[in-house]
């Protein structure tokens, strides 16, 4: 019996053979080049990305039948499929005499690099399936069948380097019993779409291809993110009871999901959830989120060549507004910085991007940007309830210097007879230890805190959360991370307001109990995760 460890993408428990999927590379030399004209060659392409764009369209259809709003995945797939900036790119390659694979390889690598450079982790994993459709022309090209995993031979847990959401798309779903990657996150495609299917997942496990074998008998939770290879009677025996606890328990969190949640001393928690474009709005609804305690914005300024117009952002802002009613959205400020490669903003490269001129630092000292956005959100606001929320925020002068902003804002609105919510709420994000230290002065300028641990964390530690070197170190639990938490919310309750929570700690079922004890007032966190976090609210004192 031999033990690993990865990282749950989704959960549950799957029990059963594994499955070797390794499919075959597909070699190209990115050099080489030919005598072909370039009409002969521009002809071949547009036939091979009308075949693909079909083969898409029906993982798309096949794929909505069971996950109908996860199934837009196929449908930026096509986007990128059709991108203007790699369909340029390949023209220009091509004219310098490169061979069709080789131009298609060179143009979609460019923009898969771009986006691993983004810190934010939801663009990041979008490499993953510009790697996709570069793959799915690429064999194309090349009359090569692209592989899939629409038939395995016997019900199977399959063991891969990584899968694509086309691979995810495509599972046997009758034979497939959860999957395992030695690759990936919980913010690429797969994982998300694995969820969807309800299939159990776990990625990143390190020396997995090396340790499984075709036909060997292992156990997956995706809960825990363990991998069991050749588990014993014993351990065979105890997750069979706890897959069957796991699937009673999954029923139970059916009926608490849409409920308004106390806990058993009567206090109420909000129950949000974290989004980062309006396409998660429908995930966090029928996740029974409470609200939305983080709207990520950076997804309307992030992979373009100009900066989103007013227009733009108002109109994504008020869709989810809209689809949220009276329950609360706090829209979160920009909050991108030198570490993202974005041209029309002109950021100099810093030796660390992450400690220099980025979320409310950038805005402050771009005003214009950050006017525009003030402008989209305050129109947007008649639409629902709305809280605005800065990011990054060290000392009081930059709260003050932003609520300025947002009075000129409000002021020009006026004379312009444009409507606007005046009464609404206007808070910072926690995350600097300077913020959480002197939280009894910055609380004199806003109506309330969300903490957001992720950062708050690796401030603290001087260590990169992403960095497995140092991960030793990212400890939300440790005394020194607490005290900053516990004095945070006494700060706002002694002025009469109110904190909550949108780091990943918001739902860590081991953390809630010891938060609620503190006294948090809400917890935002991934829409799968709210189920839980409501049961386990109602069972805390």
């Amino acid at each position: 019996m031999k033990q690993l460890k990865g990282i749950g993408a989704s959960t549950g428990i799957a029990i059963g053979k594994i499955f070797m999927y390794t499919p075959k590379q597909l070699p190209v030399n990115a050099e080489e080049k030919d005598s072909l004209p370039f009409s002969e060659k521009k002809e071949i392409l547009e036939r091979v990305i009308n075949a693909a764009e079909k083969e898409i369209d029906a993982l798309y259809k096949n794929t909505r039948k069971n996950a109908e709003k996860e199934a837009e995945i196929f449908q930026a797939h096509i986007l990128f499929l059709k991108d203007p900036t790699i369909i340029k790119k390949i023209d220009e390659l091509l004219k310098q005499n490169f061979t069709l694979p080789a131009a298609v390889k060179k143009a979609f690598e460019e923009s898969v690099a771009i986006m691993e450079k983004m810190e934010n982790p939801y663009f990041k994993a979008r490499a993953k399936d510009l790697r996709d459709v570069e793959e799915r022309l690429l064999r194309k090209i090349s009359g090569i069948e692209t592989q899939s995993l629409s038939s395995i031979p016997y019900p199977a847990i399959i063991v891969a380097k990584d899968l694509t959401p086309s691979d995810t798309a495509s599972l046997d779903r009758k034979n497939v019993l959860g999957f395992v990657t030695e690759t990936g996150g919980i913010t690429s495609h797969t994982a998300i779409l694995a969820e969807a299917l309800g299939i159990p997942a776990v990625v990143g496990v390190r020396n997995i291809l090396s340790e499984a074998k075709n036909g060997m008998l292992a156990i997956l939770d995706g809960s825990t993110g363990d991998i069991i290879l050749e588990p014993d009677e014993t351990t065979l025996a105890r997750y069979r009871q706890k897959k069957e606890q796991y699937e009673r328990e999954k029923k139970e969190l059916e009926k608490v999901k849409f409920l308004s949640v106390s806990t058993k001393s009567g206090k109420t928690i909000e129950v949000s959830a974290n989004i980062g474009k309006t396409d998660d709005i429908n995930i966090a609804i029928n996740s029974g989120a409470d609200g939305i305690g983080l709207f990520r914005t950076e997804f309307l300024f992030l992979d373009r060549e100009i900066p989103p117009s007013e227009e733009e952002q108002f109109n994504a802002y008020k869709k989810v507004l809209e689809a949220f009613g009276s329950k609360p959205v706090i829209i979160r400020t920009l909050d991108i910085g030198g570490d993202k490669q974005i041209p029309y903003l002109g950021l100099e490269k810093e030796l660390n991007p992450f400690l220099g001129v980025r979320a409310i630092r950038l805005c402050l000292k771009n005003k214009g940007l950050f006017k525009t956005q003030l402008r989209a959100i305050l129109r947007a606001s008649i639409y629902g309830n709305v809280k605005i929320m800065y990011p990054m925020i060290a000392i009081k002068d930059e709260i003050i210097e932003a609520n300025n902003l947002l009075k000129t804002v409000k002021k020009e609105l006026t004379e312009e007879g444009v409507a606007y919510k005046k009464d609404f709420e206007v808070g910072i994000m926690v995350e600097i230890p300077s913020a959480a230290l002197n939280a009894d002065e910055l609380i004199k300028y806003v109506d309330f805190f969300s903490i957001g641990t992720n950062d708050l964390i690796q401030y603290t530690f001087a260590a990169d959360r992403t960095n497995r070197n140092v991960s030793y170190l990212y400890n939300p639990l440790h005394p020194s991370i607490l005290k900053l938490i516990e004095m945070t919310i006494k700060a706002s309750h002694k002025h009469n307001k109110w904190t909550g929570m949108c780091g990943e700690m918001a739902g860590d079922p081991k953390a809630i109990p010891i938060l609620l004890k503190m006294g948090i007032d809400e917890l935002s966190m991934s829409p799968s995760k709210i189920p839980n976090a409501k049961k386990l609210i109602m069972e805390t004192e």
